[in-house]
This record gives C-alpha cells, sequence and structure tokens, in this order.
C-alpha cells in the first residue's frame, strides 16, 4: 500500500508517517518507482505507533515497546514497567492540572466581573513587582 493508504488504515497523517521513517521507527519497502510501499508488518506497526501516541507515550517510549513487541522472548514486566511510568507522568500531570485549576477557581471567584477596574486576577498575573 502507498501512504496515502498506510495513512487512512493507520489514523496518522502522511507527514508522521514520514518523520517515523526519518527516525527509524518504521522501515517500509520502496518500489521499482521509488514510491513507499507500506506491507502488512508495517501497517501494523503504524497502527500500534497511532496507538501508543494516543496514550501519551513519548517516541522513545514507542521506540522501546515496539522493540518489546517484535521481541518474542521479551518479559512482559518490562512492558509493564513503561507503561507505569506512563501512568505515573499522568497521575502528575492531572495533579497539576486540578492545583492551576484551584487556583484559576479562586481567583474568578474574587473578581467581581463588573465595570471597575479592579480585577484580582490581573493582579495576581502580574505579580509581586506588578502590584505596586
Amino acid at each position: 500500500m502507498n501512504i496515502k493508504d498506510a495513512a487512512e488504515a493507520s489514523g496518522l497523517p502522511a507527514k508522521t508517517i514520514r518523520y517515523y521513517e526519518e527516525i527509524g521507527l518504521v522501515s517500509p519497502a520502496r518500489a521499482a518507482n521509488g514510491y513507499r510501499d507500506f506491507g502488512a508488518r508495517e501497517a501494523a506497526k503504524l497502527g500500534f505507533l497511532a496507538r501508543a501516541r494516543s496514550l501519551g507515550f513519548s517516541i522513545d517510549d514507542c521506540r522501546a515497546l515496539l522493540s518489546l513487541y517484535e521481541d518474542r522472548e521479551r518479559a512482559s514486566a518490562d512492558v509493564k514497567r513503561l507503561a507505569e511510568e506512563r501512568l505515573g507522568e499522568i497521575d502528575r500531570k492531572i495533579a497539576e492540572l486540578e492545583a492551576l485549576k484551584v487556583t484559576l477557581s479562586d481567583l474568578v471567584h474574587r473578581c467581581h466581573g463588573d465595570d471597575r477596574p479592579d480585577c484580582p486576577i490581573l493582579t495576581d498575573l502580574a505579580g509581586p513587582e506588578g502590584r505596586a
């Protein structure tokens, strides 16, 4: 299949597929005319990469996961470790977002939102130097 078909099958843009080829994540064959020719194996890798990226795995993580996927002698513990690390990153991001939500909610609550120029949101954003 050509890159357009591979893009449709995997849900990845052609530009992303070219990038993945450039960095060595996929290696499609080349037809006599020089065009990329994605076989079933490369198409499956693209689907794998699309799913892994949708779960937030980094390119380096995807490289490691692909390596583990192709290694039939792998230990599932290695795969689980990568997934647990990603889960920890997600938990940290959620905690950061919850803290941001609390702060912004407080600022919104303190702002009267009326015609007066006084605005606690802008005062807070200006920081200590801008409050003088």
